[in-house]
């Protein structure tokens, strides 16, 4: 390196364990376009001596070639590492650089100022304990400073840092910091944020940023990096409940069983009470294991293994709570969604909810309100898009272990994943359980779906039939219902045109539309196999992910997808209904096939190519697959 620590000569050992031991910060650097993040981090890790002397030589070299600052050296290209980056000058992709002194190691996050990429901004600060948000003192408060200001506080980050940077080009007027001053402090307290620090800095000269600048004698406070040295990280923390979501079931042999994690909240000893959620056992702790031992104490930021004195079942995804303190349990919430995906959030739609070590499936309603973040807007949405945020409820499949976002990060942060390409398409922080969420419950009844199976002598099931508008979907329904009558079955058909007179006529043709149609209709059809009925869905139901949502809400065995395979172009010369013809002439807009996507089944229960079956033979062979399938009920 370009500067070598005398301990590293004297005491290697010695100055490898004291690095072990030093706390770490994780900090971000945002503000607006060209405020000098990336030279800000570029001065850290110079002054820090934190970079390679072949560095250096390459940093001097494309300071000559690429850089803003004529013959002095542009730290923004230690940094700025894309190369459409370096030929704009800006930020795009979050850059992560590690860098130490002798009081404390960082890790430093230089985020992107463009509005187009607030989903980088946010994964840079879904991990951040401070931000540094710079300003232009030439240029004040601006619209983006105040963004990144608001998703600062939306994520909850504890300690902000205010550099008001480029001081040196204002002749460090104490006038313009102090009106700058006054002007953030103004919009900090409009949006709740709270304490902050304020610093004028010379990024590019280095004022103010390792030691006292003699350039603003009237400033008092401390420089940046002595600063960042001391910010408090995880003690708030250790004074909460003890929370732990389980990882790993550790099973080393037959003799020993425990239950590994990262500790996210609260201190534990041996004897502890703990209540394992969401299933509410209680047990006491045995044992802290770790590498080097048993611990008496472990507390929050440290990843331990934990032993009960009881036989409790323990899986992957739950959470180990202090009994004293539980967490919440429920399965809807109301959260704030910041939408990461070039395809839009479409209410309804099931996805992957992750949060910690639990997957469960998920819902989002339609939004409440999406919020303007330039202006603090609310404004009303029906989805939302590409880095836009907004309030939405929240229904799983299955209940989970929660705190507040604002309480705890780790237990009230989660990602939305496609259930299909398996993309992070969004991220978001739960606020608080729906009250209807504890309040309702299934009511026991006394005749089951097996009972109701075995009085019609035959097994509910779903065959979904699904294919372009005119592949003869409906024909084969009604077809396959009039053959499995006459042998005596239990029969309906739901048709998506019939189905569109009653229970979705408020619904429109939009990609929304489409996946609330769907859900309705799957939800109807498990109650009628829930009758023990034989349903016969026929639908387009364009989407994989709404149909994969209709199968998993079945049993095993219970449904069946059919794929009525018709091109286009055939079934457009059929057009019976003249829908195509509307829609080519512009005045059917989202129709299937034309302005709106069809995603083919990939593994249907049977394919049924329409050019070489007629609906007849379609039928037959559907219904003996059918009558194949079922067990008698006895």
């Amino acid at each position: 390196m370009a500067h070598v620590s005398d301990m590293i000569a004297e005491d290697i050992e010695g100055y490898l364990q004291a690095h072990e031991h030093k706390s770490l910060l994780r900090f971000l650097t945002c503000g607006s376009v060209d405020d000098g993040k990336s030279t800000l981090i570029g001065r850290l890790l110079y002054d820090s001596k934190m970079i390679f002397e072949d560095q250096l030589a390459a940093l001097e070299a494309d300071s000559r070639k690429l850089g803003t600052q004529g013959d002095e050296i542009d730290f923004a290209l230690l940094v700025d590492g894309l190369a459409a980056e370096r030929e704009q000058g800006i930020t795009i992709d979050v850059a992560y650089r590690f860098f130490s002194t002798d009081k404390r190691k960082f890790i430093v996050a230089d985020t992107p100022g463009h509005e187009q990429y607030t989903r980088n901004m946010v994964t840079g600060a879904s991990t951040a304990d401070a931000a540094v948000i710079l300003i232009d003192a030439r240029k004040g408060v601006l619209t983006q400073t105040r963004r990144h200001s608001y998703l600062v506080n939306l994520l909850g980050i504890r300690h902000v840092v205010l550099a008001i940077n480029k001081m040196d080009l204002v002749g460090w007027s104490q006038q313009t910091f102090e009106q700058i001053l006054a002007d953030y402090g103004a919009f900090a307290e409009r949006i709740g944020l709270g304490d902050f620090t304020a610093i004028p800095v010379s990024a590019l000269r280095g004022d103010n940023i390792t030691e006292p600048s003699a350039a603003a004698p009237w400033y008092k406070g401390p420089a940046l990096l002595p600063l960042l040295e001391i910010l408090p990280v995880e003690d708030a923390l250790r004074d909460k409940p003890f929370r732990m979501p389980v990882q790993w079931v550790n099973r080393p042999n037959l003799d020993f069983r425990g239950f590994s994690g990262f500790i996210s909240s609260g201190m534990l000893r041996p004897g502890d009470r703990l209540k394992v959620l969401p299933s509410g056992r209680e047990s006491a702790v045995a044992r802290i294991v770790t590498q080097d031992g048993d611990l008496e104490l472990a507390v929050a930021g440290q990843s331990v293994t934990v032993t009960l004195a009881d036989e409790v079942d323990v899986s992957r995804g739950d959470v180990l709570a202090a009994a004293s303190s539980p967490a919440p349990v429920a399965d809807q919430f109301e959260a704030t969604i910041v939408w990461m995906d070039d395809e839009a959030l479409l209410p309804g739609r099931p996805y992957l909810l992750k949060l910690g070590a639990r997957t469960v499936s998920a819902s989002v309603s339609e939004p409440k309100y999406k919020i303007n973040v330039n202006t603090l807007e609310r404004l009303a949405a029906k989805r939302l898009e590409l880095n836009e945020i907004g309030v939405c409820n929240l229904s799983l499949d299955a209940a989970i272990a929660f705190d507040a976002y604002v309480e705890n990060h780790d237990l009230g942060g989660f990602i939305l994943i496609d259930r299909i390409s398996n993309r992070t398409v969004g991220a978001g922080m739960l606020h608080f359980a729906l009250r209807r969420s504890q309040n309702i419950h299934w009511q026991a009844l006394s005749v089951n779906r097996d009972a109701r199976a075995q009085q019609k002598g035959q097994q509910g099931r779903v065959v979904w039939l699904t294919g372009l508008s005119g592949s003869g979907k409906s024909t084969i329904a009604n077809l396959v219902e009039k053959r499995l009558h006459a042998n005596g079955r239990h029969t309906y058909v739901l048709d998506g045109d019939n189905v569109r007179h009653g229970l979705n006529r408020d619904l429109g043709f939009t990609d929304a539309d489409r996946v609330e149609n769907i859900r309705r209709v799957a939800e109807v059809a498990k109650l009628m196999v829930d009758a023990g009925l034989i349903v016969l869905v026929s639908f387009i139901s364009p989407f994989r992910a709404e149909r994969r949502m209709a199968r998993e809400l079945l049993g095993e065995g219970e449904f069946m997808e059919v794929f009525v395979d018709t091109p286009l172009s055939v079934a457009e010369s059929r057009d019976v209904k003249g829908l195509y013809k509307k829609a080519r002439a512009g005045e059917l807009k989202n129709f299937t096939g034309i302005d709106s996507p069809y995603e083919a089944p990939e593994r249907p229960e049977m394919h049924i190519d329409t050019t070489r079956m007629t609906p007849e033979q379609a039928a037959e062979a559907i219904a003996d697959l059918l009558d194949g399938g079922f067990d008698p009920v006895i």
